[in-house]
């Protein structure tokens, strides 16, 4: 069968071409049209993103941290400054060759194995964009030789700048608390690019966090063009940091570095107050921590040791801490008798006890101190004075007077962590415990035990009222012109005898003698005081209470302490508060303490090179005995305790140990003051008895 074949003409082969022509320039223009569009969109939309794109390929652009505000003492003096700082760090989000770049570091900057340990455990938990530290308060030559060799060492950033400095170091711990870097969970409230700059610190706990926004300052920027390789080809435009605010305290920073030295082993505190304006001049916790150590980033081993110190260091015991203060309330009980129309010449026979329905209520004194009147029932410390005007009035009659005094007041001073006391009545009672008040309960509040709490920082108040007759409130910024506080509304004779009777218990046969000055034309007036913080019971009271001696530490007494000098004319008043001290040493006890917190005042000189002495048989000066504890901690628990900083450290005065220790004190003092009857301090006798009185 013969195949039928298709004819194409010329015709129809043109038109053929033509179209597939067609299409392929239709194709062709679309093509250009979309990159036409394209190159537009980059050129003209996008031309700014690309343009910082290739502007941060060629021009470095970084944050300069701004200059933290110096914190000064009212003279000026610094108490928190900065110290120029030449410091690398390693940004992990950037770090590129782990091994190698650590390798190079350690070359370059001589660090040692422990160092280098630190760092890989500071990479191991440190967020991406956190810096870790590898070195700071390099000398120029180390840090100019990471310089030259920036360009191999991707993820280092070096920075020069300024680091925190606390020149009295541990003596200000609890006073300025301590710069750090921000945490991850800092970071992401805010975003704030700053926070994560490479040397970038934040207040982290006293003043230096409540005054944050003050010292902080805004930081500037600086700008180098750089080849691709990363080498600085010139310095371009650079916008300078605004320091942040120096802010003036009201603290003397000699007093302060002074009273904290002389404060030696104990675990205590101590408040020096000016009578007339309030300014606190001296606030010291101790032991406490270094803040140079805190700010530089402190270890985990430091952090332990820190922790399980029994003697709490990082807590702020002016402010945090709570005690039953003791005797130290009696010329404040005088002076509420007083008001109630007592006679200050109206006797009471002490005969050693007193009887009240079943209970046997004891003076510290167990033969008795005889007929006692108002000035030598203070003098002396007399318990039964005390407890028969408290059976007799009730406590009622003594609390508003405590009140007015400043105990259980909440001042305004700024400091994020702070506990206030208690000054209880019956309306408190049946509030808090739904019992009413009992003849027992005055009577122990008589002498300061039972639910009377007060921290420091008001028994310095409560003497600098006692002493001024003013309504001191404790100030710690001069931010401007500050006069004398207003009168309070007490009879000034009421308070000439209360004085006379606080000059009497240290010049004139009283409990207080060792705080006597032996400076020409300068006296003090005071008033001694222990505290119980365990609970004796009537099966040991049978055998024998135990000597303060014989017990564990933090069964011991506190010993306690409210003064003011010159007793014609008062200026200064003082509170020291001594941990389970228990008066067992002479040179360590309030007394011996305030009296020379009082000739440091009026005679430098001779204040300081008695204390010089006194420290050779401490152990040496704070910064010595702290290291020689360091050394040996870290002997006994290096294997024990990973490397590493400690980064997700709480603030010392919020730590686990200071949560722990407020709690266990706490139930201690509520132990005490709901003893059952034949058990409460009253009964047992004011824990004078057990220490030979009143620090005499």
């Amino acid at each position: 069968m013969t195949k039928l074949t298709r004819t194409i003409n010329q015709a129809q082969q043109n038109f053929s071409f033509s179209r597939r022509a067609m299409m392929l320039g239709g194709a062709q223009a679309a093509m250009g049209v979309v990159l036409a569009g394209r190159m537009a969109w980059l050129s003209i939309a996008e031309n700014e993103h690309y343009q910082l794109l290739s502007e941060s390929n060629r021009i470095n652009n970084t944050v300069i941290p701004p200059r933290r505000g110096w914190i000064v003492d009212r003279n000026g003096h610094p108490i928190a400054d900065n110290r120029t700082d030449f410091r690398v760090d390693i940004i992990p989000d950037r770090l590129e060759d782990k091994e190698r770049t650590l390798a190079l570091l350690q070359e370059l900057l001589a660090l040692t194995p422990e160092d280098m340990d630190r760092i890989q455990a500071d990479l191991k938990q440190a967020a991406g964009f956190q810096p870790v530290q590898v070195a700071e308060n390099l000398p120029w030559e180390r840090y100019a030789a990471v310089s030259v060799r920036m360009p191999e060492l991707p993820g280092v950033a070096r920075t020069q700048g300024f680091a925190r400095n606390y020149p009295a170091g541990p003596a200000v711990g609890h006073l300025t608390g301590y710069v750090g870097a921000a945490s991850a969970e800092e970071y992401e409230k805010t975003k704030d690019p700053l926070l994560v700059t490479p040397g970038f610190k934040i207040g982290k706990d006293g003043l230096e966090r409540s005054l944050e926004d003050r010292l902080r300052g805004k930081p500037g920027a600086k700008r180098e063009e750089v080849t691709a390789r990363g080498r600085l080809v010139r310095q371009l435009a650079t916008r300078p940091d605004q320091p942040g605010e120096t802010v003036r305290l009201t603290i003397d920073a000699g007093l302060q570095e002074y009273t904290a030295r002389r404060l030696g082993t104990n675990s205590g505190s101590a408040v020096v107050l000016d009578c007339l304006t309030g300014d606190v001049l001296a606030m010291c916790s101790m032991p406490s921590y270094d803040p140079n150590a805190f700010s530089d980033g402190i270890s985990h081993l430091e952090w332990n040791m820190l922790s399980e110190n029994d003697h709490v260091p990082l807590m702020n015991k002016v402010l945090q801490g709570l005690y039953p203060p003791g005797s130290t309330v009696k010329p404040m009980n005088a002076l509420a008798l007083l008001r109630a129309g007592i006679k200050p010449e109206q006797t009471v026979f002490c005969g050693g006890a007193l009887r009240v329905g079943t209970g046997l209520f004891h003076c510290w004194r167990r033969g008795g101190h005889g007929h006692v009147d108002m000035r030598r029932a203070v003098a002396q410390s007399c318990d039964v004075y005390f407890f028969q005007m408290a059976r007799d009035l009730g406590y009622d009659a003594f609390a508003p007077t405590a009140r007015m005094l400043g105990m259980g007041q909440e001042f305004d001073i700024p400091f994020p962590s702070q506990r206030y006391g208690t000054v209880p009545d019956s309306a408190w009672k049946l509030k808090k415990y739904h019992t009413k008040w009992t003849v027992a309960d005055s009577i122990n509040a008589s002498i300061g035990q039972g639910y009377v709490l007060a921290n420091p920082l008001q028994l310095a108040v409560m003497a600098a009222r006692l002493g001024s007759g003013r309504k001191v409130v404790p100030r710690m910024i001069i931010d401007q012109p500050h006069g004398a506080a207003p009168g309070l509304a007490f009879d000034p004779q009421h308070l000439a005898i209360v004085r006379d009777a606080m000059y009497a218990a240290v010049n004139d046969g009283g409990t207080a003698g060792a705080a006597r000055l032996y400076l020409p034309g300068i006296d003090v007036s005071a008033k001694t005081g222990t505290a119980q913080v365990r609970r004796i019971t009537m099966a040991e009271r049978r055998t024998g209470v135990l000597n303060n001696a014989a017990l564990p530490f933090k069964l011991r007494d506190h010993a306690l302490f409210i003064s003011f000098a010159p007793s014609d004319n008062p200026r200064y008043a003082l509170a020291i508060v001594l941990e389970h001290n228990a008066h067992l040493i002479r040179n360590l006890d309030a007394p011996a303490i305030a009296r020379d917190v009082f000739t440091y005042l009026f005679d430098r000189p001779r204040a300081i090179t008695a204390l010089d002495v006194a420290e050779k048989t401490w152990g040496g000066d704070i910064g010595t005995r702290m290291a020689t504890q360091e050394a040996a901690y870290r002997a006994a628990h290096a294997e024990l305790i990973p490397a590493g900083t400690e980064l997700d450290a709480a603030a010392p005065t919020s730590s686990d140990a200071v949560e722990q220790a407020t709690a266990q004190a706490d139930a201690r003092a509520e132990a005490v003051a709901n003893t059952a009857a034949g058990d409460s301090p009253a009964e047992t006798g004011s824990p004078e008895a057990g220490s030979g009185g009143d620090a005499r």
